[in-house]
């Protein structure tokens, strides 16, 4: 058996599988322009709106990067540069839905590809239960601020009356939006038979729309991203250009208030803004020209975004002293106390639109991945099924919806937080892994894009990874091998006897 849950698919066979099954063909219509706009649509969103406060301002358990949160970037680009270098070679190369997961299969083999096919879940359909409780959040303060309430209990994440009390005392009684919401909703909720009634019906209201839309189409889905990234983009540049007259140089002394150390800990931090250009790669089979365009959207929205980044984090920086960015929401913040309310309403619809383009990109990539996984035999057929109209893979879209907003409408945001950075990690190290490895296996394959310095570039990213992972707490390691041990479970229990690579090498055996 320890052979047999090794064995590889080639690239070739991967290629006829998905041209030979029309009946779960997807539909090629997407261009290298909605591939970067697909890019930014997943990269762009909580990071930006939300972490790149606390990275500068720092917290009880980690320095903070000051001004110097702009070179946090810089580097946190240049470690996902290094590995999406590698996934555009990939997807260039294996042009098929399935991302990490049929890379992995091509070069190190099933039990492998399962592994990064089931901890890929933990990335988009766990990453996106998080999103979708801070969407609740955001959109709940929108309201609010357009005179609107919208009661707490619809729009909450989870928490304990305890929990959300020591939380709200911890913050000094501040209005940061994750903490106050909970306790309202403990102070103000129905109950029914003596069982307090508190769901996050927001969160499940965007993820049913979201899903919706996805099952219609591609290119619909495409299209509402587009705009959704036109105004995302038009809002940060709004931000960065009136925030601009606000500017005082003497709030970027000291540069490093914590040296180097703060600088480090904050390109951890937002390492979480920089998740999703992974993503495009899960398109692939959708792509028109796929050896052309997919290098140009994973790489080309990835530049974009750090230009954006930068420029974002020298505006906030200079408008207001470090130390006093570490709220929530500190794009909207600082505008509100500059007395520029209406500046910070258009700032905080950002937040919304961001997050809804993230749900958007993140839900089109989960379900391709149970698609790969079940046309390969390794889940049931049924989740390989084809709408015979939209084109789309319906039903795991459905199914990775409904999943989500039942998570999301009782789950606690930090609990679901600590899983997504883990498993995205563990992502990228294998792709960077199989880069060196087909290099040696199958050197002769044509390829439209190589990754350069290779094995240098892959063993960067891997090398950067690894660092991160490091420095993520012990909990969130155990949790992480619970969710790969219940895996290997149903691999062993089902994928191992029902994968069609075995069913092909029964036949060449007989």
């Amino acid at each position: 058996m320890a052979i047999h849950i090794f064995r590889r698919k080639t690239l070739d066979l991967i290629a006829e599988d998905a041209e030979r099954s029309t009946d779960t063909h997807l539909k090629r219509t997407l261009g290298a322009l909605d591939l970067v706009s697909l890019g930014i649509g997943a990269i762009i969103g909580t990071g930006i709106f939300a972490v790149i406060g606390t990275a500068a301002a720092g917290g009880p358990s980690h320095l903070g990067a000051g001004p110097g949160v702009m070179l946090s970037f810089i580097i946190t680009a240049i470690a996902c540069g290094f590995c999406a270098l590698c996934y555009a070679e990939f997807a260039a190369l294996v042009p098929i839905s399935g991302s990490a997961y049929t890379y992995s299969y091509a070069t190190l083999g099933e039990i492998v590809a399962w592994i990064i096919g089931w901890d890929l879940i933990i990335e988009y359909a766990v990453g996106n239960v998080a999103v979708a409780i801070a969407w609740a959040a955001y959109f709940h303060q929108l309201f609010d601020g357009l005179g609107v309430h919208i009661p707490a209990w619809l729009a909450v994440d989870y928490r304990s009356a305890h929990q959300a009390a020591a939380a709200v005392a911890a913050a000094g009684g501040s209005v940061a939006l994750d903490l106050t919401l909970p306790f309202e909703a403990w102070q103000t909720h129905p109950t029914i038979v003596g069982i307090p009634v508190i769901f996050n019906f927001l969160a499940i209201g965007i993820v049913a729309a979201v899903t919706w839309l996805l099952v219609r189409g591609i290119k619909e889905s495409s299209r509402a991203n587009n705009i959704m990234v036109a105004l995302k983009l038009v809002i940060l540049l709004f931000f960065i250009g009136v925030g601009a007259f606000y500017v005082k140089p003497v709030n970027w002394t000291p540069f490093m208030p914590n040296g180097f150390a703060g600088v480090w800990t904050g390109a951890s931090l937002i390492f979480f803004a920089f998740i999703g250009f992974d993503a495009i790669s899960t398109a692939a089979e959708e792509c028109k020209n796929p050896g052309r365009d997919m290098p140009i959207g994973i790489i080309g929205s990835l530049v974009v975004c750090t230009i954006i980044y930068i420029a974002t984090a020298a505006v906030l920086t200079g408008i207001e002293p470090w130390n006093q960015l570490g709220v929530a929401d500190p794009l909207a913040a600082v505008f509100a106390r500059l007395g520029l309310n209406w500046a910070a309403g258009i700032v905080s619809l950002g937040a919304v639109i961001s997050m809804t383009a993230v749900l958007l990109v993140f839900q089109l990539g989960q379900p391709r991945i149970f698609f790969s996984m079940s046309r390969d035999g390794l889940l049931p057929k049924y989740f390989s099924r084809v709408h015979p109209k939209y084109q789309t893979p319906h039903v795991t879209t459905i199914w990775t919806g409904v999943a989500v907003a039942a998570v999301a409408s009782v789950a606690n945001i930090n609990e679901i937080v600590e899983l997504t950075n883990i498993g995205t990690l563990f992502a990228f190290i294998l792709v960077c892994a199989g880069i060196i490895i087909l290099r040696r296996t199958d050197p002769d394959r044509p390829r439209v894009f190589k990754t350069p310095l290779v094995p240098w570039v892959p063993l960067m990213g891997i090398a950067m990874c690894l660092y991160l992972m490091m420095g993520l707490p012990l909990i969130t390691w155990i949790r992480f091998g619970v969710w790969l041990v219940a895996g290997m479970v149903l691999y062993f229990t089902y994928g191992f006897w029902k994968s069609h690579m075995r069913t092909r090498e029964k036949g060449s055996s007989t």
